[in-house]
């Protein structure tokens, strides 16, 4: 049994590459990306969450709390993981974890949260990364409550936005994927991305 985890779906990019708006909400195969990420993540998870800036209605459809970051200035992921620890602790004191997704990651794996939870119980690290075809996706994490007064340092007296050098700090295990058929992790950044996600959508095998 995985230990108890909120999900936190960071959707508070400015999407530039994506020509601006909300990259989640564009639609492939007929869905937004979005509810393709909480139909796999939702059952893994003690709950869901979103991190988005500006008017949170636009995602009312999905009937999830929205919260926004403390730090101003859109400071980046690390921005939107401390506000899901900070509403976690506020909201479901009960909870010791967060896994934190990217929203525009349509074909998060379905084991996500145990092999997060497994890579960092091998390794005893306090904190642990997906990562796939040799790349880690710092985004992609798994964290603890208990580190949130450290990362709000971090973020508000350091300025510290890399994800990947705050998390050194502390240790961080990672788990591999696989990227055949389809690298899980594949984000829809640019426009021709949303072409290609239809084509991988179609090529992933019907369960």
């Amino acid at each position: 049994m995985n230990a108890p985890t909120l999900g936190l779906l960071l959707a508070g990019g400015l999407a530039r590459r994506m020509g601006g708006g909300d990259k989640p909400l564009r639609l492939i195969a007929g869905r937004s990306i979005l509810a393709h990420v909480i139909e796999r993540l939702e059952p893994q998870c003690d709950g869901l969450l979103v991190n988005a800036n500006g008017d949170p209605a636009r995602f009312a459809d999905y009937g999830l709390p929205v919260v926004a970051d403390s730090v101003p200035d859109f400071a980046g992921p690390l921005a939107g993981i401390l506000a899901g620890l900070d509403w976690m602790a506020a909201n479901r004191p009960e909870l010791e974890w967060l896994v934190s997704v990217a929203a525009d990651t349509p074909f998060i794996p379905r084991d996500l949260v145990a092999r997060l939870h497994a890579a960092r119980e091998a390794r005893r690290a306090p904190l642990a990364c997906a990562a796939s075809g040799g790349w880690t996706h710092p985004v992609i994490g798994l964290w603890p409550v208990s580190l949130r007064e450290e990362l709000r340092h971090a973020l508000t007296v350091e300025d510290e936005r890399k994800i990947d050098r705050w998390t050194a700090r502390h240790g961080c295990a990672s788990a591999e994927w696989e990227t055949a058929p389809v690298d899980p992790f594949f984000n829809a950044n640019r426009p021709d991305d949303l072409a290609e996600a239809e084509r991988l959508f179609a090529a992933l095998p019907r369960a």
